[in-house]
C-alpha cells in the first residue's frame, strides 16, 4: 500500500510547503504552518464521498438549460435572524456562526432549533457541552424541547453516520473546532482538521438538502479561528457581537450567497433568552435629559434599513507632547484623516488636543456616511456648544473639503422624521425632492456645514 504524503499549509495565505519551518516564505507570517495529509501517490480516483461536492454529479449543460428548483426558505422564528440570512435558511446551505465566548451563540441556536423542531427534524450536535448542560439551559429558558434530538460527539465519522440515519432538515454542529476526523492525524482545532471536517459536513449538506449550521470560535483579535478557506467553503458567514457587559447583541452578516451582506440584527439578552429588538434606533437614541456638547445623531445604513445612532466626542487639552486619538466603534485611521481635513478646510487646529469619539450602544459604524456627524460632534465639544436635540446629520467628507452624497438619502431622512427629528444637515445631492416636513439644510463643502451649525 502506498504511503500517504503530508504537506504543510500556511493558515494565513494558504501556500504549501514541503517541510515545516517557522516562517512562511510567501506571506512572512510566523508559526502558521500546519500539517495536512495528502492522498497517496498513484492512488485511485476520489472515493464516492468526495464526488459531487456541491450536489449530484451530472452531465455538461448550458446555463440556459439548467433547471432552477424553487426551494422554499425555512423561517427561523426570529425576524432579525431571517433578515441577516436574507429571508431564512436555504435548504442545502452551510452557515457559519461566529462570536466571542459568552455572546450567546449556543443560546440563539437552541432557541431556533426548539422552534423548528415542532415542524421539521432537527439534530443538535454538541461537542463542548454535555447533554445535561444543554437540557438545563433549555429548562432555564422555558423552551419546549420534546421534539429536538441531541447528540454529544466530537468524531466526524460518528456525526455523519448519525446524520445519515436520522436525516434531519437542520443540523447544528457546536462547534467545528472540536470536531476531528480519524482520517487526519493532526489534533482537533488544527488547520487540516477544521478544513476537512467543514468540507465533509458541507458536502453532506449539499447532497442531502440539509441546512448546516456550524459554530466557529474567534481569535483574540475577533477574527474567525481556523483557515481562511473555511469562509470560502460555507455559503453564509455571520458574526454574533456583544460583550458580557451589555445586554444587547448584534448579528451581522459578512458573507451571504443568498442575500445582502452587512445586514444587521439586534437582540437583547434576558432571563428568558434572546429577544428581538424590533426598533433598534430607539435603544441607541436613549439620550439624557440635558443635551450636552459633543453629541449628535447620525443615520447609518445597515444592509437594507436605516439606523439612527448617537455619536459622542470629547476634545480636551493634551498634557503630553503626543495628543491621543481614540475611536470606539469607528475606524481609527479615518478619525486622523478627518481631523486633518477639519484643520485644512474648517480652520480648526486640534493638534494640541486629545480627541475621543464613541458610538453609543456598542455599534460599529463601517460606512463613510458618518464623516460629517463625526466632525460635528468634534466641533461641538471643542467649542463647548450643544447641538439642537432634534438635529440629524449624515454625509461623507472628502479630502478637499467637499461633502459627498451617500446612498439612500431619502430613506434616511424618512427614518429620522419617523423618530421625531425636525432638522437635518445633509449633502447637497441628498436634498429631499419633495416636502417631507423637515427643515433640511443641504451643504456642498465643509465650510458651509460648519457655518450651518
Amino acid at each position: 500500500m502506498a504511503k500517504a504524503k503530508t504537506a504543510y499549509v500556511c493558515s494565513d495565505c494558504g501556500s504549501d510547503h514541503r517541510k515545516w519551518q517557522g516562517q512562511c516564505q510567501d506571506c512572512g507570517a510566523w508559526n502558521t504552518l500546519a500539517e495536512v495529509r495528502l492522498a497517496a501517490a498513484g492512488a485511485a480516483a476520489a472515493p464516492a464521498g468526495r464526488q459531487g461536492y456541491a450536489g449530484a454529479v451530472g452531465e455538461l449543460q448550458s446555463l440556459s438549460s439548467v433547471q432552477i428548483e424553487d426551494l422554499p426558505r425555512i423561517a427561523s422564528g426570529f425576524e432579525e435572524l431571517d433578515r441577516v440570512l436574507g429571508g431564512g435558511f436555504v435548504p442545502g446551505s452551510a452557515v457559519l456562526l461566529g462570536g466571542h465566548p459568552g455572546a450567546g451563540k449556543s443560546t440563539l441556536l437552541l432557541q431556533v432549533l426548539c422552534r423548528l423542531a415542532a415542524r421539521s427534524r432537527c439534530l443538535y450536535v454538541t461537542g463542548e457541552e454535555s447533554l445535561q448542560q444543554v437540557a438545563l439551559r433549555a429548562r432555564r429558558l422555558g423552551l419546549s424541547a420534546e421534539e429536538l434530538q441531541l447528540y454529544s460527539e466530537t468524531s466526524l465519522e460518528a456525526v455523519l453516520a448519525q446524520a445519515n440515519q436520522h436525516r434531519p432538515s437542520v443540523l447544528v454542529v457546536d462547534s467545528i473546532q472540536v470536531l476531528h476526523s480519524e482520517q487526519v492525524s493532526s489534533a482537533p482545532g488544527s488547520v487540516s482538521q477544521v478544513r476537512e471536517c467543514a468540507a465533509a459536513l458541507t458536502r453532506f449538506a449539499k447532497q442531502t438538502n440539509t441546512v448546516l449550521i456550524m459554530v466557529g470560535h474567534v481569535t483574540k483579535d475577533g477574527a474567525l479561528a481556523g483557515p481562511k478557506v473555511l469562509e470560502h467553503i460555507i455559503d453564509c458567514s455571520i458574526m454574533f457581537e456583544g460583550g458580557s457587559d451589555s445586554r444587547y447583541r448584534t448579528l451581522r452578516g459578512h458573507k451571504n450567497r443568498f442575500g445582502a451582506v452587512n445586514e444587521l440584527g439586534v437582540f437583547a439578552m434576558t432571563e428568558q433568552g434572546l429577544k428581538e429588538v424590533k426598533n433598534p434606533s430607539a435603544i441607541f437614541l436613549n439620550r439624557g435629559d440635558v443635551q450636552a456638547a459633543g453629541s449628535v445623531v447620525m443615520v447609518v445604513w445597515e444592509g437594507t434599513r436605516p439606523l439612527l445612532v448617537e455619536i459622542q466626542a470629547l476634545v480636551d487639552e493634551s498634557n503630553y507632547g503626543n495628543p491621543r486619538r481614540v475611536a470606539v466603534g469607528l475606524e481609527q485611521n479615518r478619525l486622523a484623516m478627518l481631523l486633518a481635513v477639519l484643520h485644512r478646510h474648517g480652520g480648526l487646529q486640534l493638534g494640541d488636543q486629545d480627541v475621543f469619539v464613541n458610538v453609543v450602544g456598542g455599534v460599529k459604524v463601517l460606512e463613510t456616511g458618518a464623516d460629517l456627524a463625526l466632525l460635528f460632534a468634534i466641533v461641538s465639544s471643542f467649542r463647548d456648544r450643544a447641538l439642537p436635540e432634534d438635529l440629524v446629520v449624515f454625509g461623507e467628507v472628502g479630502l478637499s473639503g467637499e461633502i459627498r452624497p451617500v446612498p439612500s438619502g431619502q430613506e434616511r431622512l424618512q427614518e429620522a422624521k419617523k423618530h421625531g427629528f425636525s432638522r437635518a444637515i445633509v449633502p447637497k445631492a441628498n436634498a429631499p425632492r419633495g416636502d417631507i416636513a423637515m427643515d433640511v439644510v443641504a451643504v456642498s463643502t465643509l465650510a458651509e456645514a460648519i457655518e450651518a451649525m
